[in-house]
């Protein structure tokens, strides 16, 4: 699972990861998720060992001359950190972190083109212990490859989130448009931005690509979901399956990390319990912000039902309101529970407490006060610190979310 902060990390572990990755303030591809200064590794990592739970640090940025010296200063960093693995593109920084951290298990990021059996072993016989395949790749082609490499050299694949609409996330759209390279961890998604063509002699004139008069979202991509097909991924050897995502909240991590958690816990137990229960992931897996879904490359090449032509919004049924702490007071009986506000909901609104061992418990908002105990309605700014009872105990990490349907 992904994490961009500490507290994702944590929430990430506990609704059931078996690993987490994360970006350190340098040499990450994800330049504008808050990422992890060195203590917060540190205390993330300790976190996630207490709950035999592995950290993989992202150094994927495909580097340039000046990056080589800072990216040996940092691996010197990352020493006494206790991280699992390290995530990588660049053949230069490979071998910097294999000077630098021989301890060290080394990933090969998606970036670095993973779409053949020869480039496997090729990484494998440098000393790395993963690869992560390319997410162009058919199951059938992962199995094919999996047939050609030695035992011991792990798959991973992606199994769900946002698709970048070009070749194993390689993207110049970003610099050629603003400057800012999503190969160096600052991309501005233009992916998902409008487009229309505008003829030579005709400036000013927009036509549109496809034909609706709004324009259309030409490069925007529906996330890939595979929640309906773990044994198809189990078949075709693959040992590791991977979620994109550090920008994500930390709600769409829980929701994300808990129903892949119980569906690969249920297709192990029985295959046909697993199938029994499709509808029920799909409808957990849909309890956070996403786009519509696509089984990607997996089946074959994507057709035009891939893509999504008429927005760049996300679909986003349930909100986030809060995670549940220890703190709380009593009061005419009752427990408040101190929570900061994530997005607004009022006394007498309907809410789901979400559990990490997969219970969703129905509560009602019986009463909010603020931190002096002056009593309130609702919650309206965001990040604001107050206490509610909703009726039922909460325990550390629980979400509280709702449905904008109720």
């Amino acid at each position: 699972m992904p994490a961009g902060s500490l507290p994702v990390l944590k929430i990430a572990v506990l609704y059931g990861a078996d690993a987490v990755y994360i970006g350190g303030e340098a040499f990450s591809l994800r330049a504008h998720a808050h990422n992890f200064s060195l203590e917060d590794m540190k205390e993330g990592v300790k976190f996630a060992h207490d709950h035999n739970v592995r950290v993989f640090v992202t150094a994927n940025i495909l580097a340039h001359n000046k990056d080589l010296d800072e990216a040996e200063k940092y691996f010197e960093e990352l020493k006494d950190v206790g991280i699992d693995a390290l995530i990588i593109s660049d053949p230069g920084i490979f071998m910097l972190a294999k000077k630098v951290l021989p301890e060290v298990d080394i990933h090969i990021s998606t970036q670095a083109n993973n779409t053949n059996y020869g480039t496997y072993n090729f990484w494998h016989e440098l000393g790395a212990s993963r690869v992560v395949s390319a997410r162009e790749l058919s199951l059938a082609e992962i199995k094919e490859l999996r047939s050609q490499i030695p035992e011991d050299m792990e798959i991973e694949s992606f199994i769900h989130g946002a698709m970048c609409i070009s070749y194993s996330g390689r993207c110049l759209l970003s610099a050629y448009m603003t400057g800012r390279s999503g190969n160096m961890g600052d991309c501005t998604h233009p992916c998902r931005w409008k487009y229309s063509v505008m003829e030579e002699t005709r400036p000013g004139e927009y036509m549109p690509v496809y034909e609706n008069e709004r324009g259309t979202f030409i490069f925007n991509s529906k996330d890939l979901c595979m929640v309906e097909h773990i044994p198809e991924m189990m078949d075709a050897g693959i040992n590791s399956f991977k979620v994109e995502g550090r920008m994500k909240t930390a709600l769409y991590v829980a929701s994300v990390a808990r129903t892949y958690r119980m569906a690969i816990d249920d297709c192990f137990e029985d295959v046909e319990k697993y199938k029994s229960r499709l509808d029920f992931y799909k409808q957990e897996i849909s309890k956070c912000t996403y786009r519509e879904y696509t089984t990607a490359f997996f089946f074959g090449k994507p057709d035009d039902t891939a893509q999504i032509y008429d927005a760049n919004t996300y679909v986003k049924e349930w909100i986030f309101l809060g995670i549940a702490g220890t703190e709380f007071r009593e009061k005419g009986g009752a427990k408040l529970y101190r929570l900061e506000q994530k997005n607004k909901f009022c006394v007498g609104d309907k809410v789901e407490i979400m559990k990490p061992d997969g219970r969703n418990i129905e509560a009602t908002v019986r009463y909010m006060e603020d931190e002096e105990g002056a009593p309130m309605e609702s919650c309206p700014h965001p990040k604001q610190v107050f206490y509610v009872d909703l009726g039922t105990d909460l325990e550390e990490y629980d979400i509280i979310r709702s449905n904008f349907a109720e």
